[in-house]
């Protein structure tokens, strides 16, 4: 079933950089109360035009009665970000998730580093106003095209003059993309590492932290790792073990529409393997499982525990889901 959503009204928009909004909601409906949330979380919202779409929280996770997500006019949008910006405006009353939390912050470690590329500053900035109320040990690496493109600049060095150090790396001014192996070197091996950002990025930043023995690594990506045409796949049959109902996915189906059509009801919302809603427990299977979202890091996807059924396939005749 869809998870459960909250009437939410469209409080505030504010300008923020170039392409870059902030959307503030509060309760859009009486009785309606926004749950707490902690730093790292996001949520979905389900736009006018039919998409759910899933944006990071960058307001302090101490408020109540309001969540504020940024959001970037992607020249690439599908329909997602540019619905927020063209259409959406204060006011409405859409419908929101409540807060998941994929992307945890580990307030007790002993330095956290956070890495942020462009848009991929909102969670992070929700994590460096949590360090800071904590008193906790930060530093931040904050990487943009340019300065106009860089959101919260100002509220980032305001904290960093009192609670953190900031790198600051603009490519048009430096004349190069980052240099992750040099900013990263030395921060610690028992440090916790965070990033947010482009694909390009998550890959170097994870490429980096192996490389420099850092452990604790830890992102959150925009998207899912692009599936293979259906041409290249092929179909498997699911054992539903607490339905006892056994599920053929054809090639070109997904594992969630094939359980949806057999008269199932497992949770979900974006159907594009970033928000998490459909992450389910993963009992058997023969073959390997095919990975495709945006969450699992890659220990847990080696674990082959769990998957994400909208967008994760099995290259084996058998899958055993906990559903």
């Amino acid at each position: 079933m869809t998870a459960p959503t909250l009437k939410a009204l469209v409080h505030t928009m504010r300008y923020e950089a170039d392409g870059i909004v902030s959307v503030e909601f509060r309760p859009g409906a009486p009785g309606v109360e926004f749950p707490p949330f902690a730093a790292g979380s996001h949520i979905d919202l389900h736009l006018g035009n039919g998409l759910v779409r899933s944006y990071s929280l960058c307001n302090p996770s101490s408020d109540t009665g309001r969540y504020v997500v940024g959001v970037l006019n992607d020249k690439k949008s599908r329909g997602g970000s540019r619905y927020v910006h063209q259409q959406l405006r204060v006011g409405q009353v859409i419908d929101i998730s409540a807060p998941r939390n994929n992307f945890e912050l580990h307030e007790d470690a002993p330095k956290s580093v956070l890495v942020s590329g462009g848009i991929g500053v909102t969670p992070i900035f929700c994590m460096l106003q949590r360090l800071a109320a904590l008193g906790r040990p930060v530093e931040v690496v904050y990487c943009a095209r340019t300065r106009k493109e860089a959101a919260f600049i100002e509220r980032i060095e305001a904290l960093a003059d009192r609670a953190a150090s900031i790198t600051w790396h603009f490519d048009d001014e430096q004349g190069a993309p980052p240099d992750l192996p040099k900013l990263l070197a030395g921060r610690g091996a028992d440090s916790h590492y965070y990033c947010c950002g482009p694909t390009p990025m998550l890959d170097a930043f994870e490429k980096t932290c192996e490389q420099l023995g850092y452990a604790n690594a830890h992102i959150e990506r925009f998207a899912a790792v692009a599936a293979p045409p259906a041409g290249d796949q092929h179909g498997f049959e699911v054992v539903c073990e607490k339905s006892g109902k056994t599920v053929d996915v054809p090639a070109g189906k997904s594992i969630l529409d094939a359980l949806i059509d057999a008269g199932l009801s497992p949770d979900h919302s974006c159907k594009e393997g970033v928000c998490g809603a459909c992450e389910t427990p993963v009992l058997d299977f023969d073959g390997e499982l095919e990975h495709h979202d945006g969450i699992l890091t890659k220990l847990e996807r080696q674990s082959g525990k769990t998957m994400m059924i909208c967008v994760s396939r099995c290259t084996g005749k058998k899958l055993v889901l906990d559903v």
